[in-house]
């Protein structure tokens, strides 16, 4: 019986390949045209934080100098070759409406076309991209500005001499706002002030400190511990633009009142646009019937592993595990610590996994 895997982005092939490195042959269904994920979706000018010889998956170097920084296309063109390089049945176009439990302890998926597949086992790696968060604030609803997620974002040629909002404190909220602010009067709104880690440190970049330190493998409640604030992948670049005035950082607003922002200290100001980098919540709707999220619909697992149904695992959730759990660098790791439970219950030995 198959294990079928739920999204074609860098979660669902990293899982994909650690299925098959422990004797599985996994069905991907991605929802989408191209089996990238939905790198193909976020803005133009998007660049990784992390190095090319830190981005990639198991088995595939990133093309290219293993210092430059990929750009979103390099990505969604990465994808497609390690996809390809997988060797594994990909159905796209195939949106998942639901999964439920069978009486043979597997799973009956059901996406949108119609086809109802049996499966053993089940990987949830479909992102968050489909499932954006925005704060709720008092006055929203009225807001006579433009509103927007980061989700909707591409590019600064609509908003040239507009009055524009960030919200959010983090790498693609500042980078957002850096592009913006060459064409546009940008404020970044943010719940915490802005902390700057350096790029480059000692002359490498930060994440081969971060490989070679183990700081991409901590455990999420040691992050909490050392984080203070909003840290920010920085070249220089944007710290510079702040502390030139460019743009400029303020406490996040408190309401919206006509085309007006509240600041925090109570003072009003009209704002064209508004856009909401505060990221994104777990897509998994598709699990709802099967009981498998809580109120909140959020997954119930531990490290990955689902705590209400055998057979059911996650990957590509954030902080899932580590700092690094739902980046490329990262989430094959959590793709590995998945694989063999699964094969055990593929198997029928779930008892050495204390499942």
């Amino acid at each position: 019986m198959n294990t079928i895997v739920i999204g074609a982005g860098q979660s669902g092939l990293a899982a994909a390949h650690a299925l098959l490195q422990h004797g599985l042959t996994p069905v991907i269904l991605e929802a989408g045209e191209e089996p990238t994920g939905s790198w193909a979706n976020y803005y133009d000018s998007l660049t990784l934080f992390s190095p090319a010889a830190y981005s990639a998956l198991p088995g595939h170097e990133f093309p290219g100098d293993p210092d430059h920084y990929a750009t979103r296309d390099e990505v969604v063109a990465y994808l497609r070759d390690y996809a390809d390089s997988l060797g594994v049945e990909i159905r796209t176009g195939a949106r998942v409406s639901a999964v439920e439990s069978d009486s043979a302890g597997g799973f009956l998926v059901h996406p949108a076309s119609g086809d109802t597949l049996q499966a053993r086992g089940v990987v949830a790696a479909s992102g968050s991209f489909g499932n954006p968060y925005t704060p709720a604030l008092p006055g929203q609803e009225g807001y006579a500005g433009q509103a927007l997620h980061m989700a909707d974002y591409r590019n600064p040629k609509p908003y040239v001499g507009q009055r524009i909002v960030v919200v959010g404190g983090g790498n693609s909220a500042v980078q957002i706002a850096y592009e913006l602010a060459e064409v546009a009067d940008v404020t970044i709104a943010s719940r915490q002030p802005l902390q700057f880690f350096p790029q480059m440190v000692g002359g490498k970049d930060a994440h081969y400190w971060h490989t070679t330190t183990g700081f991409d493998s901590l455990p999420p409640h040691w992050l909490a511990r050392i984080a203070t604030g909003t840290l920010v992948m920085d070249t220089g670049d944007y710290a510079a633009a702040l502390t030139e005035g460019r743009m400029n950082r303020r406490p996040m607003f408190s309401a919206f009142e006509g085309r007006d922002v509240v600041w925090a200290d109570g003072t009003r100001e009209p704002v064209d646009v508004v856009i909401y980098a505060t990221g994104y919540l777990p897509n998994l709707n598709f699990l709802t019937s099967l009981g498998a999220l809580d109120a909140n619909g959020l997954p119930l697992h531990a490290d990955g592993i689902s705590t209400t149904h055998p057979g059911l695992a996650y990957v590509g959730l954030e902080f899932q595990r580590s700092f690094a759990s739902n980046t490329l660098r990262g989430v094959h790791r959590d793709a590995e610590h998945i694989a063999a439970p699964l094969a055990a219950y593929a198997g029928g030995a779930l008892a050495a996994y204390g499942l």
